[in-house]
């Protein structure tokens, strides 16, 4: 019952990855609305949401902080 794996986040292209985020916040926000109101029968279904969110946000955050880095590494040379 493994969500997204790490390769697969990073093979995503960038309007994928952006999508995936969207969907997973969504998925996120149900998964609590069943809780809630308690009709979620599956708790471990919110922690690999999380996660999988988490290495969605992850992934893009490398991204910004590589382009950022190629940014100025081509100001300066």
């Amino acid at each position: 019952m493994a969500g997204l794996n790490i390769r697969e986040v990073r093979e995503m292209s960038d309007s994928a990855l952006e999508k995936a985020m969207i969907d997973k916040r969504e998925e996120l926000f149900h998964l609590r609305f069943q809780q809630a109101a308690g009709q979620l029968e599956n708790t471990s279904l919110m922690k690999y949401a999380k996660r999988d969110l988490a290495r969605l946000i992850t992934v893009q955050h490398e991204r910004d902080l590589a382009a950022k880095l190629a940014g100025e590494e081509g100001q300066n040379g």
